[in-house]
């Protein structure tokens, strides 16, 4: 029996103790002193941490490496020759390949263990608690739920759409339901989140604020109806979250932080984080963040036997940054740049100038944190405490800007450059007034002017290219290549096109490295959303039929 069909049956199971429903007596008579949902949820502070596994382990396979090998493999953010990952990069990826079943028994479990409190705490929970704190677990809950589904929808497109895990214990092949009525279940599942998450206004990183919130929901909403092409809703949300102030960016509105703290385990929780897992300290391998394992160089920067480099940063992606761009060496480690926050005791981390793991003679920095004394004594092999973000503040703002320019293709809109210029300047970047184009669309107007000092008009391609930078390695550029040729769309022109212009290859070993080239296979359409995984077509052969309109309650 596949992993995915274990999730739900284990999850009803757990459902099920305590309840009169259940068939076997032992279920019916827990020990006393057992933990039943029927004694479980009995005060607030119960109440408010049976979330606390939403935020960690149901994301583990997902965010340890499916993740990233799907998003920054598949985007040309990364290369690897690493076997179990290479496919994602060259587009050969079959239903057989072990990360992709990977990614969706791990998403499929978050939307299990959402659907667990769901449909349990109404029930379960005595009036003596207080209804606010159930109603903001319920929209946790939700939130958590819409967030798995967003990935699913943009990885698989049509999926099938579960609220109660429970009614597919005996029979668990099912049907999927179309694109559009999945993003509808999304919406539906944030409009909850929002009326019923508590309010928040972030100050400092603090533990308090590791759990989402109204704005988080609102922020989310927005980035949703952007990848629905539904501007007018995608600005009305951005809008709110911006002017609610609940968030503010490091380096540009929390001063002495810079970009490259958001990403240190001291700085979990901060005021730019919307959305974060949460790995425990010294949690060990499942329950913390397995995420340094591969992306460090080696082991020296972790002293913990792992870092293994399997991912190299494409040189398509170390050219997307300008110079003084302070994202790059946050994101990016190049031979000769030194690190002050790793080997802290030794006087920091110099990369070596024959580091070349993957043949771009560069490595990831950006979720690579160091050794357990470098984090306060947090850590151990195959194992940080630094949270993964899910969505940053900085993504609201360039929602907004995408969100002017609409449908169009340029904006001279003064909002819409202003909020691309708060993330650029955040970054140690001017106002965008230059011309420096890294991909060129068929019939798009652009503005030709070489005078700094001139109005710049906005293009789509200006908002992609920040976006890349902005979020490289954070999983999110493969998902803006999905959809920058319509909602839901059947052929992929546009990203076709600028795939193909990207340099995948590798290189010699000269000072500065001889490059050879692209190396890619070209995407067809097709590629844009991936097979079902063949343990899942086996076991549920609907999966395979025509999706089938969802009966929304």
């Amino acid at each position: 029996m596949n992993n995915y069909i274990k999730t739900i049956m284990v999850a009803a199971a757990i459902s099920c103790v305590g309840l009169s429903s259940c068939k076997k007596d032992f279920f019916n008579r827990a020990p006393e002193d057992a933990i039943t949902l029927d004694n479980y949820y009995q005060t607030n502070e119960q109440v408010a941490n049976s979330t606390n596994a939403l935020y960690s382990t149901p994301w583990f396979g997902w965010n340890t490496k499916s993740g990233w090998a799907i998003s920054e493999m598949a985007s040309g953010n990364g290369r690897s020759y690493s076997s179990d990952v290479v496919n994602f990069g060259n587009f050969s990826v079959t239903g057989d390949n072990f990360e992709l079943t990977s990614a969706w028994n791990s998403l499929f479990t978050v939307v299990a263990q959402s659907n667990a409190l769901i449909n349990n705490l109404p029930d379960k929970v005595p009036a003596t608690v207080d209804p606010a704190v159930v109603n903001n677990a319920l929209g946790e809950a939700h939130l958590m739920r819409a967030l798995a589904y967003f990935y699913l929808v943009r990885l698989w497109g049509n999926v099938p759409i579960i609220e109660n895990s429970l009614d597919y214990v005996d029979n668990y092949q099912l049907n999927s339901n179309p694109v559009p009525d999945v993003y509808k279940f999304i919406i539906n599942d944030l409009l909850f989140a929002e009326a019923n998450c508590k309010k928040m206004m972030r100050s400092g990183a603090s533990s308090a604020q590791g759990h989402v919130s109204s704005g988080s929901a609102s922020a989310l909403l927005a980035k949703v109806y952007l990848y629905m092409q539904d501007y007018p809703n995608a600005l009305l949300y951005a809008n709110k979250v911006i002017n609610s102030g609940e968030f503010k960016l490091y380096g540009a509105d929390v001063n002495g932080k810079t970009f490259n703290d958001l990403f240190h385990t001291s700085d979990n929780n901060n005021e730019e984080s919307v959305i974060a897992l949460q790995w425990a300290a010294n949690g060990g391998y499942g329950r913390a963040n397995a995420m340094q394992a591969s992306f460090a160089y080696n082991s020296q920067i972790t002293t913990t036997g792992d870092g293994w480099g399997v991912l190299g940063p494409t040189f398509d992606l170390q050219d997307m940054y300008e110079a003084g761009d302070l994202r790059r060496k946050a994101t990016i480690m190049l031979p000769g740049d030194h690190y002050d926050d790793i080997n802290k005791s030794g006087g920091g981390y110099t990369l070596p100038a024959d580091a070349n793991s993957q043949g771009t003679h560069a490595q990831v920095k950006k979720y690579v944190v160091g050794s357990p004394a470098d984090n306060g004594g947090i850590g151990s092999s195959q194992s940080t405490g630094n949270n993964t973000y899910l969505m940053r503040y900085s993504d609201v703002y360039l929602i907004k800007a995408e969100a002017i320019v609409g449908a169009a293709q340029t904006s001279s809109n003064p909002e819409a450059l202003a909020a691309l210029n708060k993330v650029r300047n955040r970054a140690g970047l001017g106002n965008l007034t230059s011309i420096r184009r890294f991909y060129q669309v068929p019939n798009a107007a652009y503005n030709t002017t070489t005078n700094p000092n001139a109005p710049r008009t906005l293009t789509k391609d200006d908002i992609l290219d920040e976006r890349r930078r902005e979020f490289a390695i954070e999983m999110d550029f493969w998902f803006d290549l999905t959809r920058i040729d319509g909602f839901n769309a059947s052929s992929h022109p546009r990203a076709i096109t600028l795939i193909k212009q990207q340099d995948r290859g590798t290189s010699d070993s000269s000072t500065p490295p001889v490059r050879y080239g692209n190396e890619y296979r070209t995407p067809t359409d097709a590629n844009f959303l991936f097979p079902y995984p063949s343990t899942e077509t086996a076991a549920n052969p609907l999966l395979l039929q025509a999706p089938v309109p969802y009966n929304f309650k």
